[in-house]
C-alpha cells in the first residue's frame, strides 16, 4: 500500500487495516518459524505498510491537537 492510498482512508479504516495487517504478520511469522513461508518479502511489505499507517495516524492526531 502506497502512502497516497493510506492518506485517502479514514482513521477508523486505518485502524482496522492495521489490525488486519498485524494478524497477517503474526500468521506469517508462525509460518516462517515452521519453515513453510512462501513469500518472505511479504513480511517486509507488511512492516512498511504498518509504519505508513502509524505515521499517518500520528500526523492526524498532531494536526488535530494543534487545532484545538
Amino acid at each position: 500500500m502506497k502512502i497516497s492510498e493510506v492518506n485517502t482512508l479514514s482513521d477508523s479504516e486505518l485502524r482496522t487495516r492495521a489490525l488486519e495487517l498485524k494478524q497477517e504478520k503474526l500468521n506469517l511469522r508462525i509460518q516462517q518459524q515452521g519453515g513453510r513461508l512462501e513469500r518472505p518479502s511479504r513480511l517486509t511489505e507488511i512492516r512498511k505498510t504498518l509504519a505508513r499507517i502509524e505515521t499517518i495516524l500520528s500526523r492526524r492526531r498532531l494536526e488535530q491537537a494543534n487545532k484545538a
